[in-house]
């Protein structure tokens, strides 16, 4: 794929059958093993569509290429087939598989990473409460760009006819994915926005777009995380463009959201660390 980036296809057992991943890593003039992060990227697509190979034009590309990062992109199974817990169970199960191969795949274990965009985000956001909760992986940073949290309809997702993601994609991915929620109330790894409790969860940086349906509950995660002890910002681009820097990214907006990305992600790797278990 790249002269930069070696691109490897690997394949991991799960409880459910066989999942696929792509790794991610650099070529050449790779860091010390103890200064390499592993991030687990997840993709969007409302998550009912999207694939592990969208990886090469998100965010997660850079950081192999620019910085020298392990990446690792899970195909998690689509709601189409199998909705919720499916896809935040293979999201786990690869993120159980970064911890445990940190080694292997020249990785700190003490910056383990997760980040990903749109329904990506909310399955980061989603996996953060997760493996908090549980006890399993113990993540040092967040990144969940303009996040798919909540189910229910907020001031900027209701009545939102903003391309490429508007109130009734919204509404119908939702439905789709939560399909066998009882009675209606889908847990809070389902839909984070309904968690009630956001201590404890890795420290956190995201962007959003001011006119698109996500704005209102991307900058509601910021604020109680914040409210909750966790360092966490957010920066907001005048733009109604759902993941604008990843279909326009030859715009000044997407182009000052990309670099202040990689800011953000260069102050964590400096310091933001958690010891695993």
């Amino acid at each position: 794929m790249s002269k930069y980036i070696s691109t490897q296809r690997i394949i991991i057992p799960t409880k459910w059958g066989k999942m696929k991943m792509l790794l991610l890593r650099p070529r050449k003039n790779a860091l010390p093993d103890e200064k390499t992060p592993g991030i687990l990227w997840i993709h969007g697509g409302g998550y009912a569509t999207g694939m592990a190979s969208m990886v090469f034009f998100s965010r997660a590309k850079a950081l192999v290429k620019k910085y020298g990062a392990v990446v690792i992109a899970p195909n998690y199974r689509l709601s189409g087939k199998a909705p919720y817990p499916a896809a935040l169970e293979d999201c786990h199960e690869a993120l159980l598989y970064l911890k445990n191969h940190a080694v292997e795949l020249g990785v700190n274990p003490r910056q383990i990473m997760v980040g990903g965009e749109s329904a990506g985000g909310g399955l980061t956001a989603a996996l953060c409460l997760y493996a908090r909760d549980k006890g399993t992986v113990n993540i040092a940073y967040q990144m969940p760009l303009y996040p798919m949290l909540d189910d229910r309809d907020t001031d900027s997702s209701r009545n939102n006819h903003a391309l490429p993601w508007n109130t009734a994609f919204n509404h119908a991915a939702w439905k789709m994915y939560l399909r066998n929620a009882a009675d209606g109330d889908p847990s809070v790894y389902a839909a984070p926005a309904r968690c009630n409790d956001y201590s404890s969860l890795p420290p956190a940086y995201t962007f959003v777009g001011s006119r698109e349906p996500f704005y209102c509950e991307t900058l509601s995660y910021v604020e109680r995380l914040q409210s909750a002890g966790v360092e966490a910002s957010v920066d907001v681009y005048p733009t109604s463009m759902h993941a604008f820097d990843m279909l326009a990214p030859f715009r000044k907006i997407s182009k000052e959201a990309i670099a202040r990305f990689e800011e953000k992600y260069l102050y964590a790797v400096q310091h933001y660390f958690a010891d695993q278990e």
